[in-house]
């Protein structure tokens, strides 16, 4: 099962896992959110698309919606704790990692997150959780920065519970309206279109100001 198929079909594999895991899918959801926020080398898995279709079948009654929404909002901050000291204490390492050759963290990423930073400030923390990419290199760039971590601390809290409960509650309650039901897959595409908007933005924004200079 290629990660491209997965983001795309994530409502029949969530259901698969439903129906062949009852119990233990709150576990494997835990560790998807923690993965993706918690280790910077892993920035493809899909947590906007993933919580929409958690908060779907949440309304079907196939999970526990207070359950999971607790669950993955200490996932989301526990993985973001976890990349904030990675970068704090491993960052200069972490960019020279390699496999089979290739470099695990780009830094084309690191500096588009550089740039999220010049503009929001540690305001990033909450922003970023709504934009794939970005949203698992902003604690790493924390970290990296020594963002003071009381700071850090209180816009984690809040980015968690905002992103998790936000997108969870959206796939509750939209996800029962028939066209979204029948068109998943065109929703997912939505979703990232939506969550990559502000890095959009940001590049023709730094292209003007390139240009006017």
């Amino acid at each position: 099962m290629g990660i491209i198929d997965f983001i795309l079909h994530i409502d029949k594999h969530l259901k698969d896992f439903i129906d062949l895991y009852p119990v233990l899918v709150y576990g494997i959801l835990f560790a998807i959110i923690f993965v993706e926020t918690g280790l910077v080398i892993m920035p493809l898995l899909p947590g906007d698309s993933l919580l929409f279709a958690i908060g779907m079948f949440a309304a079907q009654g196939a999970l526990n919606l207070p359950v999971v929404i607790v669950l993955l909002v200490i996932a989301a901050f526990l993985g973001d704790t976890t990349n904030y000291y990675i970068g704090k204490f491993f960052g200069a390492h972490v960019l020279n990692w390699k496999l089979f050759g290739k470099v695990l963290v780009k830094q084309a990423h690191i500096d588009k997150t550089h740039e999220f930073y010049e503009k929001h400030g540690p305001k990033t923390i909450i922003i970023a959780r709504f934009v794939p990419i970005v949203r698992t290199f902003a604690p790493f760039v924390a970290g990296v920065g020594r963002m003071d971590y009381k700071i850090f601390l209180a816009y984690n809290i809040i980015g968690g519970i905002v992103w998790v409960v936000g997108i969870s509650l959206a796939g509750y309650f939209l996800g029962e309206i028939p066209w979204i039901k029948e068109n998943f897959e065109k929703v997912i595409f939505l979703i990232i279109g939506i969550s990559v908007l502000p890095i959009f933005f940001a590049m023709v924004k730094s292209k003007m100001v390139k240009h006017a200079n």
